[in-house]
């Protein structure tokens, strides 16, 4: 059986590998890192624009889509693949652990009360972005194991590699 460091993976019969939760961590880190990117820009230009609290979710949402596939495109882009050819890399790779992530951040940011509505300059606006991305990224992990054991997700991009 693999440890955590273990990056190896064991087939079972059923078509599927055991997945060591340190590479289901390592695939969710890169992918929250997009996230984060787009998602704390998306909660600093909505609250610094003023705008409604779901414009501002929505636009944390798109761009956090945005920059989590560009950063997937940048490495599949240097292994020679494409543009067309990344970017479907991209979003097989990233699309389910993207929304996985931005339903529960925005999720525990909605929940938290104020968090919309305090100010950029504010400990609970930070706070609370800080806190929904921590709990993304504890709750995303599982998912992109269980789709890295399935020759799914982040498993895709392992292949070009």
């Amino acid at each position: 059986m693999s440890t955590s460091s273990d990056h190896s993976v064991h087939q079972h019969a059923a078509g599927r590998t055991a997945v060591p939760w340190a590479m289901a961590m390592s695939a969710t880190l890169h992918c929250l890192t997009g996230c984060a990117i787009g998602e704390v820009l998306g909660m600093v230009i909505g609250s610094a624009a003023g705008l409604h609290n779901a414009a501002t979710i929505v636009l944390s949402v798109v761009l956090a889509f945005a920059f989590g596939y560009a950063l997937t495109m940048r490495g599949v882009l240097r292994s020679g693949l494409p543009l067309n050819a990344a970017a479907r890399v991209a979003l097989a790779a990233d699309t389910v652990s993207i929304a996985v992530m931005e339903l529960i951040d925005n999720t525990v940011v909605v929940a938290i009360p104020g968090a919309m509505d305090a100010g950029l300059g504010s400990a609970l606006f930070w706070l609370a972005l800080a806190v929904s991305l921590a709990a993304a990224f504890v709750l995303t992990t599982p998912v992109n194991r269980w789709m890295i054991g399935r020759g799914r997700g982040h498993a895709v991009v392992h292949a070009m590699h």
